[in-house]
């Protein structure tokens, strides 16, 4: 994760030197907020590629359902090992043939997934790596402590639920508040994705059922994880889940469009 957890602070730090440049205060929480919120639009931007890729990932997915339909029709009432084991192989021939897969809506998620580890780890270990005179990654060691005793609406950017400091409402209040606006994001762009691109005829598919319990289960462990997650870290994935879910608006709104045009 050396790489990564590199990265991400050099991210964060070129932001946060941009923004003291131009006059916010460098020791402000606000400013390592925004400097957090950069590092999401940078990450975001460079994943944009893969989520086109993705709309027409999704978009092949719809096209081969009707096939999808008619192999199931094929199978039905077919329970033996041998018949289960022919059904998907040819399943997963359609998809090949299509050119896509039924998990590609978890992919920006899993792309996404070391950079989060490494801002994780990074603020994490902000506090320890400022008490024994030290940077991290690419924070310098004044960084790191202005980062550590930083905070906003009372609190530290670094603290936690289950490891909290400055004002002891603020932390468990803030967090509850991002968690529940992260989830909910998730929540409805899962939803979204479920709505574009399966019928209720193939969701009878064992891979789709699959597919749905992944994709709904996903906001219930950033959630439940969000209890041991720093504010900075839960700032970055509420930001990230609401670009997530303005991406997805965008591409139904404007097939909406297109089908007024039509």
């Amino acid at each position: 994760m050396l790489p990564f957890k590199w990265l991400v602070s050099a991210i964060m730090v070129g932001f946060h030197d941009g923004l003291s440049a131009i006059g916010l205060p460098a020791a402000d929480g606000w400013t390592w907020t925004l400097s957090i919120i950069g590092l999401v639009l940078v990450i975001r931007a460079a994943l944009i590629p893969v989520f086109l890729k993705q709309v027409n990932a999704q978009r092949r997915m719809r096209l081969l359902q009707p096939d999808l339909k008619k192999l199931q029709e094929e199978y039905k009432g077919k329970t033996d090992p041998l018949s289960r084991q022919a059904m998907a192989q040819e399943q997963m021939a359609l998809y090949r043939k299509h050119g896509t897969n039924p998990f590609s809506a978890c992919l920006p998620v899993l792309i996404q997934t070391p950079f989060f580890l490494a801002l994780y780890q990074v603020l994490s270990g902000i506090s320890t790596a400022a008490g024994r005179g030290e940077g991290i990654g690419a924070m310098s060691h004044a960084q790191a402590l202005q980062f550590d005793q930083s905070s906003v609406f009372g609190a530290p950017l670094s603290a936690s639920m289950l490891h909290g400091g400055g004002d002891p409402a603020a932390v468990p209040v803030l967090a509850i508040m991002m968690i529940l606006a992260m989830t909910a994001a998730q929540f409805i762009t899962q939803k979204m994705i479920m709505a574009r691109n399966i019928s209720d005829d193939t969701m009878a598919d064992p891979i789709m059922r699959q597919q749905k319990v992944i994709l709904y289960i996903l906001p219930l462990v950033f959630g439940v994880g969000g209890i041991v997650f720093p504010i900075g870290v839960l700032i970055y994935w509420t930001v990230s889940n609401l670009w997530t879910l303005a991406q997805y608006a965008l591409v139904l709104d404007r097939e909406a469009g297109q089908g007024r045009v039509t």
